[in-house]
């Protein structure tokens, strides 16, 4: 990291978000966020309840750590194996993740679909599920590498599947439900 990014690490830690908003550190540049929509809410609650809690922790505020880029992302939900990494403090390291979720909102478009495919894949974060309510669909990505031909990092798999359809998660040995996912009104 840079003498700029450990200045922007030091000044997200010290932050203090207003009630109701959340805030990431992406790539070295503060994003807030306001509070999501019901329907996000009860999307992410409806992944959480069909993940098995006895191999799993569903976790839904937590910051991940990216060592070799400015980056604190909040996923909507991090899934990591039981005693992959039960130490304190407030961030998990992204090679201890083995889920991510995002669930898109009207301002998080961008990011979610390209910024932080980036990131998780480089990352190396095994599986990144983006559930968009605006369009009303589910990609899963799987396999992070490099590419070879822009030599950026990416999901060598991509599925994308409509709400309604399962969405099988073979890594976490699961197939998420997604008929109760709704779009935003």
């Amino acid at each position: 990291m840079t003498a700029i990014d450990d200045r922007m690490t030091g000044i997200f830690e010290n932050l203090e978000v207003p009630e109701g908003f959340k805030a990431e550190l992406i790539r070295g540049e503060i994003v807030m966020m306001a509070g999501p929509e019901m329907a996000h809410n009860l999307i992410v609650e409806s992944i959480v309840d069909q993940i098995p809690r006895a191999r799993w922790h569903r976790l839904q505020t937590q910051d991940v750590a990216f060592p070799a880029d400015a980056s604190e992302p909040q996923p909507d939900l991090v899934v990591i194996e039981r005693g992959a990494a039960d130490g304190p403090g407030r961030l998990v390291p992204a090679p201890a993740v083995t889920l991510v979720v995002e669930v898109v909102s009207r301002t998080s478009v961008l990011r979610d679909y390209r910024t932080k495919r980036e990131l998780y894949a480089e990352g190396a974060i095994p599986v990144y599920l983006i559930v968009d309510p605006i369009k009303g669909l589910c990609v899963l990505l799987t396999e992070p590498t490099r590419a070879a031909a822009s030599g950026l990092p990416d999901y060598v798999a991509e599925r994308t599947t409509k709400f309604g359809e399962p969405v099988p998660v073979d890594l976490l040995g699961i197939t998420l439900d997604t008929t109760e996912f709704r779009l935003y009104s």
